[in-house]
């Protein structure tokens, strides 16, 4: 598995959409589920914080384009 960290919002998400497939599916170990779903938070984290510096860069975008501090 990647470290978390480095992946794009793109490759976070899809990821976090496979483990939530394989959770639905009820085929896993209890095990298998507690380490998918461990990852699968720290995924949604990861999504988020993404998603919040993406906002605050848009917040900070001025009429003419240019980023206030």
């Amino acid at each position: 598995m990647n470290v978390i960290n480095e992946l794009s919002f793109e490759a976070a998400y899809a990821e976090l959409e496979a483990i939530v497939a394989k959770l639905e599916s009820g085929e896993l170990s209890l095990d298998e589920s507690v380490a998918l779903f461990e990852r699968g938070r720290k995924l949604s984290e990861h999504c988020q914080t993404l998603l919040d510096r993406a906002e605050l860069r848009i917040s900070q975008l001025t009429a003419d384009g240019r980023v206030e501090p």
